[in-house]
């Protein structure tokens, strides 16, 4: 689902009043005990600064001061934090106000923290809320965060279609109030039934006559999604369509929503970066100021398994340790084979993993895939031997051991990108998720292939080597 609200900028704003520490003035006013001061102080901070200084403080602390708030304001904080920070804070919040605090939040960003919390927790805040905003952060939280039904707002302005332009304009002034905070751009109209019918530009209903009725001046047959829209359809269809946002219906093209071009934005974001970090053996979010033990437990159980795919890499040297021990100027080179071809396999994950959410390939084309990599390999895998065999030459002055590590860096620059640029496909076809298995998989093969080259061609060139 969509939290673009607590989108967090990558690139850190600078501190407000230059204050390195803005924790300690928004302790003080805490101790002070005064909340308008203290709403003041949290506004003169920047969205980043505030994320900050609630990371700092304890989750009582934190509990404290969205207490001593208004509901409103404490919900503005709630919107600047991260996820796991916003769940972490509400969680840690009586029931009363922390479901307070929600029913100022958008409907998208209410469902967002209630699927991050634990389901007893969740449910409690539910039965709290209005029955009808309760049925709406239910009927959101069913929707995976990668569809648009998971992305859309149920805050929207819809009208029935038989109304006049006088009409509508006067249901719009007897509801300022509810209407204030909207997008209010266009409405949506439907029919009897609830099946939307047209979209209606705000500007034509300003200039309309007022006995016109509005079925005259929407917008017939407009785009829609259904709810089960997948992230990537919704990327390509706001990169064709210069829209701010598309009506999302359901089965019986009934309106339920209304899903954002800064709501896909803000995913196609998240998934890039939760991309990266599995890749990297984060599979959760974390953050610094979780648990020191559960933080410990979440990298090792990433490290453990890496730790058994080195021991294969590491016993493919031991096989051939008395080559090793004869020319042992080949121990120089071995990081450089590995670290090289790990390069290059890299690269040919990242532009499957693109591809793949792209929706440019599918999981079945393999080798079309393997195809277009091995033409690739073939150029690079021919530069980097040349260049590294010229080095070793140069630094060892014997051209046979400029001859091995060429010839083991070009042939292991080929199964790098092969492996690269198919694994990827291969995990997708199989189920698995190919951001958190390719990475490891490439480095322990490309690893293994490497130093198994290296040494083996040394083995059968061992007199010209020693």
């Amino acid at each position: 689902m969509s939290q673009e609200q607590n989108f967090i900028e990558t690139t850190p704003e600078l501190t407000v009043a230059g204050d390195p520490r803005p924790w300690e003035r928004l302790l003080d006013l805490l101790a002070d005990g005064d909340p308008e001061a203290l709403d003041a102080a949290l506004s003169d901070l920047s969205s980043n600064d505030q994320a900050l200084a609630l990371s700092r403080m304890t989750e009582d602390q934190q509990s404290q001061i969205l207490t001593m708030l208004s509901a409103v304001d404490a919900a503005e904080v709630i919107s600047h934090l991260g996820e796991t920070q916003a769940a972490a804070a509400i969680e840690a919040l009586p029931i009363g106000e922390a479901a307070a605090i929600l029913m100022e939040l958008d409907s998208d960003v209410q469902a967002d923290l209630l699927g991050d919390l634990d389901d007893e927790h969740a449910e409690a805040i539910l039965s709290v809320l209005p029955a009808s905003d309760a049925h709406i952060a239910r009927l959101l939280s069913t929707y995976p965060d990668n569809t648009a039904g998971g992305m859309m707002k149920s805050e929207f302005l819809q009208f029935d279609d038989s109304l006049t332009a006088a009409n509508l304009i006067e249901t719009i002034s007897d509801n300022v109030e509810k209407y204030r905070d909207l997008d209010v751009q266009y409405a949506y109209l439907s029919d009897r039934n609830g099946r939307l019918t047209g979209v209606l530009p705000m500007r034509d209903l300003l200039f309309a006559r007022r006995g016109q009725c509005v079925s005259e001046l929407m917008i017939k047959s407009p785009l829609s999604v259904p709810a089960a829209l997948p992230l990537d359809k919704l990327i390509e269809m706001f990169e064709t369509h210069h829209f701010l946002g598309v009506p999302v219906v359901d089965g019986d093209s009934k309106l339920i929503g209304v899903v954002h071009r800064e709501a896909v934005n803000y995913e196609a974001a998240r998934r890039v970066e939760s991309d990266y970090l599995k890749s990297q053996g984060i599979v959760t979010e974390e953050l610094r100021t979780m648990p020191l033990w559960d933080r410990a437990r979440r990298r090792l159980s990433w490290l453990s398994i890496n730790i058994v795919l080195n021991v294969g890499a590491a016993s493919v040297i031991a096989g051939f340790q008395e080559t090793l021990e004869k020319v042992i100027a080949l121990a120089v080179f071995l990081p450089i084979i590995s670290d090289m071809s790990g390069c290059s396999g890299n690269q040919a994950v990242a532009v499957s993993m693109r591809e793949l959410s792209l929706g440019l390939v599918r999981p079945t084309e393999m080798m079309r895939v393997w195809l277009k990599e091995l033409g690739i390999g073939l150029i690079n895998g021919i530069a980097l031997g040349i260049l590294v065999a010229i080095v070793a030459t140069i630094w060892n002055g014997n051209p046979y051991l400029g001859l091995v590590v060429g010839v083991a860096l070009f042939a292991n620059t080929i199964i790098a990108v092969s492996i690269g640029g198919t694994v990827p496909l291969l995990l997708k076809r199989w189920g698995f998720d190919p951001a958190v298995a390719s990475g490891p998989l490439l480095t322990t093969v490309t690893d293994m292939c490497g130093f198994f080259l290296v040494l083996g061609i040394a083995t059968l060139m061992i007199s010209q080597l020693t």
